[in-house]
């Protein structure tokens, strides 16, 4: 029992990194519910969702270098053991403070722990051949420039060659670079509960580390903080967790304090907060989301942050209210998309079908066009993404102005280092350290009466 108690963190990432490939289950989700499960600590916690996402991270490099050390290709062994391997192989490749005999070991006795003793020689070898040449391992395939970067970075192929037609190499390169890095945990201040000054020293007497957002006023980076959400500034509701990129959708926007908000995609609910801070809680906030469970979460999240503007109602974003017709001040459609601008947060999203992504910018025109039939004459309305790809940000919007004269681009105005932009913005990692995001703002034109 020992040892089990002693590779808990291990299990875990192995027992997660199972649900993946027998399930398709999601690595943040399934981490969450078998951490909780199997009763970690916050070290063990912490060990285990390092090595489950940087596994994910890494997964078509790893089982590169596995196919070169091992007898049989990567894909051909039994997934368990396939991932045993890549487990010690993240470790001694990626992890500096895990002993190379250890992340060995450990490997050795986890799959004789799970029943598979005839193949722990085989483990051992392969992990073994690691450690002698982890400076200086196999070279990589040759063939395309594509190619290349999708085994060095583990991203599939038909999405690298896409990012290079976008961004061109160097940029492409950074961007692959970026989503297989740690990031910091941003953070947005609550000002109706108290002021960013009042937070941050809140937060340092919890021993949490916290540093200013380095442009956007009232937004902080944090690390060293465990389970965020037990901290008693969480349960007090004086911040919420939200990414710069989101924040921006909120200064997009820039709401009046009475203004009527319409939020057709809002769960979880974080824009509809960011704006209902923006607007100190006096205008009116309806937040529709498809998901009854996730406007429940949506509900609790504004109890917690002490907001009494918004109102939840479930509804999808494509089905027609006649009743709100050009009624709102402000509409936002936070659209579903592909999430490839997010992947450094949610790793497995890079291993999505393309053919499944290819129906989403059909459904985004239809959230789009039903969204813009609320806003009133004068309103303004804004289509965001947690995506990069044309095809689902400037390629609906562009269309959807072609059809419609009576929305207009609109100028907007954002901090420095992106300053002013005529009417939408693509936000890439690499160049403002964000996620990856599409901000479009539109104005519907005064109807003329003459």
């Amino acid at each position: 029992m020992s040892e089990i108690k002693k590779s808990s963190a291990r299990d875990t990432a192995l027992e997660v990194l199972m649900q993946m490939d027998k399930a398709n289950a999601w690595s943040d989700g399934g981490l969450k519910r078998t951490i909780a499960k199997n009763k970690l600590d916050s070290r063990d916690a912490a060990l285990a969702t390092r090595i489950c996402y940087g596994v994910i991270q890494n997964k078509m490099l790893l089982d590169y270098y596995i196919s070169c050390y091992c007898t049989q290709k990567a894909e051909k062994l039994e997934p368990v053991i396939r991932n045993i391997l890549r487990i010690g192989g993240y470790q001694i490749l990626f992890m500096d403070k895990i002993p190379h005999r250890a992340a060995v070991n450990e490997a050795v006795e986890m799959t004789r722990r799970y029943g598979r003793p005839k193949a722990s020689g085989m483990v051992n070898a392969v992990l073994r051949k690691f450690v002698t040449n982890w400076m200086n391992m196999p070279a990589l395939p040759g063939g395309t420039r594509a190619s290349y970067l999708s085994v060095r970075y583990s991203h599939p192929e038909w999405l690298v060659r896409r990012l290079l037609d976008i961004l061109g190499d160097e940029e492409a390169e950074a961007y692959l670079r970026m989503n297989n890095e740690i990031v910091p945990t941003n953070i947005q201040t609550n000002l109706l509960k108290n002021t960013p000054e009042e937070l941050e020293a809140e937060l340092t007497r919890s021993g949490v580390a916290v540093t200013a957002h380095s442009w956007l006023p009232g937004c902080f980076e944090v690390s060293g903080t465990g389970d965020l959400e037990r901290l008693p500034a969480f349960r007090q509701g004086r911040f919420m967790v939200q990414d710069a990129a989101a924040r921006l959708v909120a200064l997009v926007a820039s709401p009046q304090p009475t203004d009527r908000v319409l939020d057709v995609c809002a769960a979880p609910g974080g824009k509809s907060f960011s704006l209902a801070i923006d607007m100190g809680d006096r205008g009116q906030i309806l937040a529709c989301d498809i998901h009854p469970h996730k406007l429940k979460l949506l509900e609790n999240s504004a109890q917690r942050l002490g907001i009494h503007s918004v109102r939840s109602q479930q509804a999808d974003g494509r089905e027609h209210h006649a009743v709100w017709e050009k009624q709102a001040d402000l509409v936002v459609a936070d659209v579903p998309c592909s999430g490839l601008g997010i992947i450094r947060k949610k790793p497995d999203i890079r291993y999505k079908n393309p053919k499944e992504l290819a129906r989403l910018p059909e459904v985004q025109r239809a959230i789009l066009e039903n969204a813009a039939t609320y806003v009133r004459p004068g309103g303004v309305l804004i289509y965001s993404t947690c995506t990069v790809l044309p095809e689902e940000n400037e390629g609906v919007t562009e269309e959807f102005l072609a059809r419609h004269p009576e929305f207009q681009l609109e100028r907007f105005e954002l901090p420095l280092p992106i300053g002013p932009r005529a009417g939408h913005l693509t936000l890439w990692p690499q160049r403002f350290g964000t996620d990856g995001f599409y901000i479009c703002r539109m104005r519907r034109i005064e109807e003329n009466h003459d």
